[in-house]
């Protein structure tokens, strides 16, 4: 990666590598989970938008095209990532593709959907360069909950789906569809240090210790989903966990914390001196006469 090359201002309409904590784990989370299922293969990621993900990918992948409608994005990511020998940038409209039928063997476009009013087109054109045995990586916000429930507008997004919309949409080109629900949580995690042990337990609990459940009951902010027209890859996972090294959120959260409590108890001490101050104010002076009168 070219150190050199300025970040790509962010405008809210792309992410870029250089923002923190939530929207950070979102987005490069995506990328981790496809990068294992792309190895060897030839790959394009459709509104590759800074190139980050592209970068990821084709640490993997036998050779990756990443394809923007912004030229800015692309020239961009073309200087940036330019010492990747397999990873090539060009501008293009992900739902129009010029690429030949059969070319790519996965096609990976995230947060992308929403973006466009040609949906249709964007998915139908995914199928088309996609070989009959290849692999849609895709994803998308859930209408319900990133919109109605939160009471939040992205003036980006042209159109977003509920759940039922984007599985109808991708059915109607893939026979085979997995959805997988993404939001980022606070939870506790234990894992087996020597590497022993199958499987994966997943539970919830109320916050009164009551109700405890098997598997993940949190509400999604974001589908992603895997679609093929053949039956798919035993090697795609049930759960997928992603972090950061440094616990960048984490780290965050106990700063806030601790600021919180410093705060507080400054405050305390201002309120007490305000009370201070208001109790001696209504206290009665003691007068001079009143003061001979008791001699």
């Amino acid at each position: 990666m070219n150190e050199d090359t300025p970040p790509l201002a962010f405008t809210g309409e792309r992410f870029t590598p250089e923002c923190v904590r939530e929207i950070w784990y979102e987005h490069w989370h995506r990328y981790a989970f496809a990068a294992p299922l792309v190895a060897g293969k030839r790959v394009l990621d459709a509104a590759c938008g800074e190139g980050y993900g592209s970068n990821l990918l084709a640490g993997m992948a036998s050779e990756v095209v990443g394809l923007d409608i912004s030229a800015e994005a692309v020239g961009h990511a073309r200087s940036r990532y330019a010492d990747r020998k397999n990873l090539r940038f060009e501008v293009g409209d992900a739902s129009r593709l010029s690429f030949d039928d059969a070319t790519f063997d996965c096609v990976v476009s995230f947060e992308t959907l929403e973006h466009l009013a040609a949906q249709q087109e964007l998915v139908a054109g995914f199928q088309r360069v996609l070989k009959p045995e290849g692999l849609l990586l895709i994803s998308s916000p859930d209408k319900r909950n990133y919109s109605d429930i939160a009471g939040f507008r992205n003036e980006f997004h042209v159109r977003e789906l509920y759940r039922e919309e984007l599985q109808e949409l991708l059915h109607q080109h893939f026979p085979h569809v997995r959805l997988y629900a993404q939001k980022l949580l606070f939870q506790s995690a234990l894992w087996s240090l020597d590497g022993q042990g199958s499987g994966c337990r997943v539970s919830s609990l109320d916050a009164d210790g009551s109700g405890l459940v098997d598997g993940m009951t949190s509400a999604p902010l974001y589908y992603v989903a895997a679609c093929s027209r053949q039956p798919l890859a035993p090697e795609l996972p049930a759960i997928s966990w992603f972090a950061d090294r440094q616990e960048s959120v984490y780290s965050h959260y106990n700063g806030e914390v601790r600021k919180n409590m410093s705060s507080g108890t400054r405050i305390a001490e201002l309120e007490a001196e305000v009370q201070r101050l208001r109790d001696a104010s209504t206290r009665k002076p003691r007068t001079r006469w009143f003061g001979w009168l008791r001699r």
